[in-house]
């Protein structure tokens, strides 16, 4: 079994009005031979905005700004902008997060050339009720684990007041570079982690989406296996191109009578199709166990959101029980030989 070491806190809440409750789950990306640090800044009232830290090391932060670098405009955002993650793709940052209306959480699309002026394209994931979901899977001659029609995706199809209530889809990843020449997202509707492959964003029509649920099991990416992923799985970080694959951190999560527990977990994906798994660890990475893990917000929760391969370590950042942000750092070299012990 691997040794992770933890980093400690790398970033807390402070008194500025946008990050007064906590600051967690931030989007990491090495630029001009520095660190971008873009995080979910939550103040009182659980509204989210993007704050924005540099950092010159891995572990050393040397400038924040005082304001976020992006706060929520549009209603489809209105209550937050929500655990970011970024990418840079030929000449353009593309940053996803998950958007918040107060009713509907969403995958949501920024793009930049400079990481200081950001471009919303706007929601990308399906704006579909419960009902039409289940409508379209009927479509599929695949049979589909119950958990897709578990209370938490079985939601009504709309308010009291007429508000169309949204399927549940977060943890919107894209793959740092294109995959035969098209977009290559990650997303989540419970229980597993499902793949979305597009030529350019406006591909993202209604009739997309009704042939990508009518065809859903040949999208699911990958599924939740051992005992600490049980209830369900999500993307985390963004993968990283590795000699031996594509290096996937991702959440487990399993429930416990306190409630869920979300682990920090590793895969390994085929270089050529990513669908392809390679080997999985059958343990977490890393567990809840410091106090600042166990308790906050949320308890018992380390999700992982950006990762960067600094030198020969490899360093996972991750929001630490829905308070803080916190680091953690593996050499690379370990943790590609532990998992190549676990190919399937």
């Amino acid at each position: 079994m691997i040794t992770i070491k933890r980093e400690g806190i790398i970033l807390e809440a402070t008194h500025l009005d946008f990050e007064n409750e906590g600051v967690i789950n931030p989007a990491v990306i090495v630029a001009g031979g520095e660190i971008h640090m873009f995080y979910r800044a939550v103040q009182v009232g659980n509204i989210s905005s993007i704050g924005y830290c540099r950092l010159d090391n891995p572990l050393k932060v040397v400038y924040r700004q005082k304001k976020p670098i992006l706060y929520p405009e549009f209603d489809y955002e209105s209550h937050g902008m929500e655990d970011p993650r970024i990418v840079k793709i030929e000449d353009t940052y593309y940053m996803t997060y998950t958007a918040y209306d107060g009713d509907n959480a969403v995958g949501a699309l920024a793009i930049s050339k400079d990481l200081r002026q950001f471009t919303r394209i706007g929601r990308i994931t399906s704006p579909i009720v419960y009902p039409q979901f289940i409508e379209w899977l009927k479509n599929d001659k695949h049979p589909h684990s119950e958990k897709y029609f578990r209370l938490y995706n079985k939601r009504q199809a709309a308010t009291q007041m007429g508000k169309q209530l949204y399927l549940l889809d977060k943890d919107l990843v894209l793959f740092p570079s294109k995959m035969n020449g098209k977009f290559l997202f990650l997303h989540r509707i419970r229980p597993d982690i499902q793949s979305i492959s597009i030529d350019k964003m406006e591909d993202l029509t209604l009739n997309f989406w009704k042939d990508y649920y009518s065809n859903f099991n040949s999208h699911i990416f990958f599924k939740h296996h051992y005992n600490h992923e049980s209830s369900y799985i999500g993307a985390g970080c963004p993968p990283i191109e590795v000699e031996e694959g594509w290096l996937m951190i991702y959440h487990g999560v399993y429930d416990t009578p306190e409630g869920y527990v979300y682990s920090v977990c590793a895969a390994l994906l085929n270089k050529d199709d990513p669908s392809v798994e390679i080997a999985r660890l059958p343990y977490p990475l890393l567990k809840p166990q410091k106090d600042y893990e166990i308790q906050g917000v949320v308890n018992h929760v380390c999700f992982p959101t950006g990762a960067i391969i600094w030198g020969d370590r490899l360093y996972i950042y991750y929001g630490a029980a829905d308070k803080c942000i916190a680091c953690a750092s593996v050499p690379v070299r370990d943790l590609i030989d532990e998992l190549l012990k676990y190919k399937k």
